[in-house]
């Protein structure tokens, strides 16, 4: 009897575990490495190193979600820089709306600056809104949008893009002219390969891409990062 109870149990364990590991995603979006395996995923939102110094609410897990065309045109620029020993990392794509409330509350607390002198050393956190840096709405939220960036396939080591991932000020431009022609270089490879396949540019964040004609553009979703 002890045995048929403890095989009861088992089952009933696993089968909780199976249901937890199958968590759904609405219809349309996947997990980006389903699509592309070999994918380098650094939520950074889901970390403190970022600018608000914290775990960003709604994301719990390292896990890239983006919709299912957005991760089809991403594995094409993933296959056309492996041919030259290049791959994708990526530091965002679909964010909750719950994320950009916590950014929207973070920005009202000017005494909060921790980060400061490493994210947005030359802009006044109050500004953070009107210079475009933050909004109460992102295109992330449709999930077609992705912060992401261009590094060696073997080491993994980053292109010198002449600032790092959301640094806020006009060293992160696109176009910003005060960077060596190596940095430049770069840049203009992520431009050219992500316009290629299908996605626009944001032009103050050199990392920042929407897919053009994007399946929500309207619809801002609000499920966790999980």
């Amino acid at each position: 009897m002890k045995i048929k109870i403890t095989i009861l149990v088992s089952l009933f364990l696993i089968l909780v575990s199976f249901k937890q590991d199958k968590k759904s995603l609405p219809e349309g979006f996947v997990y980006a490495t389903a699509i592309i395996p070999d994918l380098v995923v650094e939520l950074r939102y889901y970390s403190t190193h970022n600018f608000v110094g914290d775990t960003i609410e709604g994301y719990h897990a390292n896990k890239l979600i983006v919709t299912k065309q957005t991760a089809e045109a991403l594995k094409n620029v993933q296959n056309e820089l492996l041919l030259n020993n290049l791959c994708l990392k990526v530091f965002d794509g679909y964010r909750p709306q719950e994320a950009v409330n916590h950014f929207m509350t973070w920005a009202k607390d000017l005494n909060d600056t921790i980060n400061k002198q490493q994210f947005y050393p030359e802009v006044k956190k109050k500004h953070l809104f009107q210079e475009g840096y933050i909004a109460s709405k992102s295109g992330h939220s449709r999930g077609s949008t992705l912060d992401l960036t261009i590094i060696d396939a073997n080491t993994h080591e980053a292109l010198d893009m002449g600032s790092p991932y959301d640094f806020f000020g006009e060293a992160s431009w696109v176009n910003y002219p005060d960077i060596s022609d190596a940095q430049k270089t770069n840049r203009q490879l992520l431009q050219t390969i992500m316009l290629k396949h299908g996605f626009r540019n944001y032009p103050k964040e050199w990392w920042h891409f929407t897919l053009r004609h994007e399946p929500f553009p309207d619809t801002y979703f609000n499920f966790p990062v999980e």
